[in-house]
């Protein structure tokens, strides 16, 4: 049985005690909740991409056409972007029936001296759709080849995110519209990109699976 004394001593003691334990616990459940805050924040970070990440990949050429696209030399992604658009065109086996186009045209020096345009350039097989008869007519006549030609040109650069929803002036005077989304787009609805963002000196290219005609 304890005395008066001893009592009162046993409870200044918890006294003197109790504000330390509970000063010990705040700390603990306060470094708990940094630690918690801490590792929540390094999880909403690591789900969440940074805008570098983002951005990788949005300047390269993409499609499934640009498999086909030599891995070197002249006409290759590289050799390419230092030729202006016509020269770097010619380059490319893909488009040696467009480029025999341009030349009976006589847009070869029009196209290399052009700044900041952007050429959608339709393959081979795109103008292998024209019945062979209608492409020779239209390759004889230069003015209606010209008019041809001109139309897949736009007086800007367009990157991909401006094909998501567009209507652009061509240098034919008449507008062609684009539509589309991630690596998939369409001009005119009609035309698919097959392998966009192709970069050369003075252009950006867009290569195409159909040849447009403008609408007058």
């Amino acid at each position: 049985m304890q005395t008066p004394v001893r009592r009162i001593a046993v409870a200044v003691a918890v006294a003197a005690l109790l504000p330390l334990a509970l000063t010990a616990c705040s700390d603990s459940d306060s470094k708990d909740k940094a630690s918690d805050g801490k590792s929540a924040d390094a999880s909403k970070g690591s789900d969440k991409s940074s805008p570098s990440d983002e951005m990788v990949g949005m300047d390269k050429p993409f499609g499934p056409g640009c498999a086909s696209v030599p891995k070197d030399g002249a006409g290759s992604f590289d050799g390419m972007a230092k030729d202006p658009v016509a020269t770097a065109a010619s380059n490319n086996p893909d488009l040696s029936t467009l480029v025999t186009a341009v030349k009976k045209a006589g847009l070869v020096d029009t196209l290399n001296s052009a700044k900041d345009i952007t050429v959608f350039a339709p393959t081979n097989d795109a103008f292998a759709k024209i019945p062979k008869a209608d492409l020779d007519k239209v390759l004889a006549d230069k003015a209606q080849l010209t008019k041809i030609l001109t139309y897949h040109v736009v007086g800007q650069k367009l990157e991909p995110k401006d094909l998501v929803k567009g209507s652009y002036e061509t240098l034919e005077k008449s507008k062609l519209t684009t539509s589309g989304s991630g690596e998939s787009y369409k001009v005119n609805d009609s035309a698919n990109v097959v392998c966009g963002n192709v970069k050369t000196a003075n252009a950006n290219v867009h290569i195409i699976d159909s040849v447009l005609m403008p609408k007058s």
